[in-house]
């Protein structure tokens, strides 16, 4: 097709072919964790149906479980364009309970939770574009559990017709699978792929039935639905409100529009890119630089950091320069698709990616007025249709999908040519209209509002591709009623859709519509709890069975949140005065008297618990602190109380407590290698050959991400640091929405000095667990270091006020002083702090341990000149060295705090005690923060990530030196 001629952009195109049907997808499997025997899927029955264009597909499966345990269960699958989750259903003492909406986040939480006490919840939840997880728990020893899954779709529509296709996947493995399809309102339905099977008219309605075998059945089953062109106007109830929806005939038209010579090609390198055919995008491109003839790209590569633009000259559709330049790319990093600049000299921007954004900045940038926008993904499924589709519609252009290789043809011919285009929509008591206008080409628009006055009408304006604008009025009185909620779904979908271009400014609304309507998305999963004790203990309306019992027990147990908050902070004041009593009291320098009359051995001192200054300062209020009395028998652990009376404790070494707090401090951290063969490998390359050799060993532990830490560690310390993040931004790619992973990611960048990449990380983290007070203080401190002072201090406070889980007893004292050091040394406005908590307690030595996998038991260690070890067993030194809470349950944080450190060495160590779950990255990764000076202008602070796998083992972390 030649370009740039006004008779070449008038030129009537064919009508764009069907598209062929989708690959095949493989049959989602049923992934349990530690299960002997796989789990089998003994039956499923899928029942569909179709009227007016919209689909239904009720699939129940029944999982049996051959193994001599309870399992947990998790099936992940994708659907297929517009396929769209609005039910689910678990079975519960042998019935099957339907799921309510809940948000996502809560979702999780609950489901784990609960999980914890081996009961039966169920939850199903969208993780990225349109994949989707089932959670299933328990599945009983020797027994089975059924769950149903409803799918809505407006089908898609081509110029033969609709087009219904069926996720036959979900069945290919039952030993026994049923099929039940039933069509009304349109022609008899034609296979379109040699299927078999057909429909037969029955009482009005072309119907279908088939049993058998699940691995008879067909890999893909898709139909073609004739429609007759003509308006077809229906309307749908959802809890009392009407809405309607309208399919609209326009003259099937194309003309091949006038093609760009200045192009944008922005390119998604990132780690995921490796799963789209790039072979049939360059098909594409190929098709569409032949049209353009003469030109210039400006190629940007987005990755987790965009490249910087390069220019490639293309003459009569020769871009082979340009091609080679992309097959050369190395595929690796995150998907930061916000990270780019539109540059006004482009006319027209084409984005090849798969529409995947984990990273960095998520929205889209602003194009100036007149510039298009077109994406292209050959990922199929793992498209994220919504994102992708928002951002061209807003800028006049499409978004194209390939499957397979042979889509590049149809697709090429939809890039090359101009459809139809909604020019105004406007309601007269039918609001919150939406058109999609992605089938005008075939010959069809669809429109979609609610209905608010029964006489209603809409007005729709659409420049047809020959120029002319045709002007129609559609009015709610024509519409039919059709039963079920298939129209209020469809509604609510193209809502959806229209606000997926920048889901963040419209996180609000989307959450409200997709709660409202039970549709699972990023805001909302659907959840079921096994009795209404769960559903009380969480604030979880239930389903219409339980609803009367809930909404009668709810009101007499309804928790004064204000109150609870209240009781909590007055708590928290308790303890913070405890700890100030502790910073205020004069600790002795001098020389331990055990040390002094038993000459003990180092590690003696260390595990003798707890020593006699401790002994007293726990037991007696009321009085300054003296020189301790001779050592105690080992007691048990105890809570901070006040000092004992000077008579009992002796003299102080005033000398020492002078000298204390006057010297230099300084840190050396250990050196902490990884032992794997492949890390031997990387460390003994030159700096030059370490990138190309990670390239090179990547393929074989592609799933490790101990390896991307690895190898970001190395790039690092050889000086190559943009090349280092790319690295360690894998982790964001690597297992779709584990917060864990995310964590380790946002602590190795706090690591590496880049705060700015780290914040959008613990947000991310936030959103998936908000019930960890983890989140929160991660993401403050993230804050502060990027310098976003009064935000870091509402996110510290949050750990502060929230009640917790009593797994996470003691962190809110250690956010608190981060909140109180952030406020003193910034000048922060303290107004919104209790007046009792806005002390700043400055410190000598801090040593902080955080650690990524949950059910985890760290412990940290420091052992001081006089050769006394702080843990867990010995929260309180001689010399007023204090341990924290020990933390047992994940997480952590502990925190060692000294403020006059006495002159000598302190070693830090960590230490594995044990684990109760499967580890991320194949073993325990460590974060540990060590900060001298703390709380001052002086302060210092080294960061230091590590991992352990083994119980028991034990690491040296660093030193401090005071001199």
């Amino acid at each position: 097709m030649a370009a740039g001629t006004a008779a070449d952009a008038q030129r009537p195109l064919p009508p764009t072919p069907p598209a062929p049907p989708p690959l095949a997808v493989t049959a989602p499997l049923l992934q349990v964790k530690g299960a002997e025997m796989p789990v089998q899927l003994q039956r499923a029955m899928l029942d569909g149906t179709v009227a007016a264009g919209l689909a239904e597909i009720r699939i129940e499966l029944e999982f049996h479980n051959p193994n001599g345990r309870m399992l947990e269960g998790q099936l992940e699958f994708p659907l297929a364009d517009g396929q769209q989750v609005a039910g689910f259903a678990l079975d519960i003492d042998g019935v099957l309970r339907d799921a309510v909406p809940v948000p996502k986040a809560q979702g999780r939480q609950v489901f784990e939770a609960i999980e914890r006490r081996r009961v039966d919840p169920g939850l199903l939840e969208q993780t990225a574009g349109n994949q989707f997880r089932l959670r299933i728990y328990p599945i009983p020893a020797h027994g089975s559990r059924r769950v149903a899954v409803t799918i809505r779709q407006t089908l898609p529509v081509d110029t033969q017709g609709l087009r219904w296709t069926l996720p036959l996947q979900f069945a290919r493995g039952a030993q026994q699978a049923s099929v039940h399809l039933q069509a009304s309102g349109i022609g008899a339905p034609r296979a379109s792929n040699g299927l078999p099977w057909a429909f037969a008219l029955r009482d009005g309605r072309y119907q279908l039935q088939w049993q058998g075998r699940g691995a008879e059945l067909p890999g893909q089953a898709q139909w073609s639905l004739p429609q007759v062109r003509q308006r077809d106007v229906v309307a749908g109830l959802h809890e009392g409100q009407r809405y309607l929806m309208a399919q609209i005939p326009v003259p099937v038209q194309a003309v091949a529009r006038a093609m760009p010579t200045r192009i944008g090609l922005l390119w998604d390198a990132s780690g995921s890119a490796g799963h789209r055919d790039r072979e049939a995008e360059f098909a594409v491109l190929d098709r569409y630089f032949k049209a353009i003839g003469d030109g210039q790209v400006e190629l940007t590569v987005l990755r987790d950091q965009p490249e910087a633009t390069r220019r490639f000259g293309i003459r009569g559709g020769d871009w082979s320069a340009l091609r080679a330049h992309l097959q050369a790319l190395p595929l690796d990093g995150a998907s930061a698709l916000g990270a780019w600049t539109p540059q006004p000299a482009v006319q027209e921007y084409l984005l090849v990616s798969d529409g995947l954004s984990n990273y960095g900045n998520r929205s889209q940038p602003a194009l100036a007025a007149g510039q298009r926008l077109y994406a292209l993904s050959g990922a199929g499924a793992r498209t994220d249709v919504a994102r992708l589709r928002a951002w061209t519609a807003a800028h006049q252009g499409e978004l194209l999908v390939l499957s397979t290789s042979a889509d590049a043809a149809s697709a090429a011919a939809r890039l090359l040519q101009q459809g139809a285009v909604v020019l105004s929509l406007e309601g007269e008591g039918i609001s919150g209209l939406v058109a999609d206008a992605g089938a005008a080409v075939q010959g069809w628009l669809r429109v979609m509002g609610r209905i608010e006055k029964p006489g209603g009408s809409v007005q729709l304006r659409v420049r047809l591709p020959d120029g002319r604008i045709d002007t129609q009025r559609v009015g709610a009185g024509e519409a039919r009623l059709l039963p079920g909620g298939l129209v209020a779904h469809a509604w609510a979908n193209g809502q959806l859709a229209d606000w997926a271009g920048d889901p963040l400014a419209h996180a609000a609304a989307r959450r409200t519509l997709s709660q409202a309507f039970g549709l699972v998305g990023a805001d909302t999963s659907l959840l079921v709890l096994e009795s209404i004790d769960d559903y009380l203990q969480h604030g979880i309306r239930p389903p219409s069975s339980l609803r009367a019992e809930y909404d009668r027990r709810h009101a007499l147990a309804s928790v004064d949140v204000a109150r609870e908050r209240s009781e909590r902070l007055d708590d928290i004041a308790r303890q913070f005065a405890d700890r100030q009593r502790w910073w205020e009291t004069r600790w002795p320098k001098g020389t331990p008297p055990q040390a002094k009359q038993e000459k003990s051995s180092p590690a003696a001192v260390a595990m003798a618990a707890p020593s006699a200054a401790v002994e007293a300062f726990e037991a007696r209020p009321d009085a300054s602190v003296t020189a301790p009395a001779p050592p105690a028998p080992p007691a048990p652990q105890a809570m901070l109380a006040r000092p004992a009376p000077r008579a009992e404790r002796g003299a102080i070494d005033e000398t020492a407590s002078r000298a204390a707090n006057r010297g230099d401090i300084t840190i050396a951290l250990a050196p902490w290698a990884p032992d794997a063969p492949y890390a031997m490998r990387l460390r003994a390359a030159s700096a030059d050959a370490l990138y190309p050799l990670y390239l090179s060993e990547r393929a074989q532990h592609a799933d490790s991400s101990a390896f991307y830490l690895d190898v970001a560690d190395l790039l690092l310390a050889k000086g190559q640091r943009e090349l280092a993040l790319r690295v360690l931004s894998n982790l964001a790619e690597m297992q779709i929405e584990n917060r864990h992973v995310l964590r380790v990611l946002g602590y190795r960048l706090m690591q590496a000095g880049a705060p700015t990449l780290a914040v959008p990380v613990f947000r991310d983290v936030l959103a998936m667990g908000e019930e960890e007070p983890q989140s929160f203080r991660d993401l403050g401190l993230a804050l502060e270091a990027s310098g976003q002072y009064p935000q870091a201090l509402a996110a510290l406070y949050e750990v502060v006020l929230r009640p917790w889980d009593s797994r996470f007893n003691g962190i809110s004292l250690i956010a608190l002083d981060e909140a109180t050091n952030l406020m003193a040394r910034e000048g922060l406005d303290a107004r919104a702090i209790d007046p009792r908590l806005r002390r700043a307690l400055p410190l000598d030595l801090r040593v902080v341990l955080g650690w990524d996998s949950d059910n985890s038991d760290m412990d940290l260690w420091v052992t001081d000149p006089n050769g006394e070890r702080a843990y867990y067993g010995n929260r309180l030194t001689y010399q007023g060295g204090q341990m924290s809470q020990d933390f047992t349950g994940g997480y952590g944080p502990e925190q060692f705090s000294l403020r006059d450190a006495k002159p000598g060495t302190y070693r830090v160590e960590a230490n594995f005690f044990g684990s109760r779950e499967q580890l991320v990255t194949g073993a325990t990764t460590l974060s540990l923060r060590l900060s001298t000076h703390w709380g001052t202008r002086q302060q210092r602070d080294q960061t230091v990530t590590l991992r352990l796998k083994d119980q028991a083992e034990s690491v040296l972390v660093g030193e401090f030196t005071v001199k």
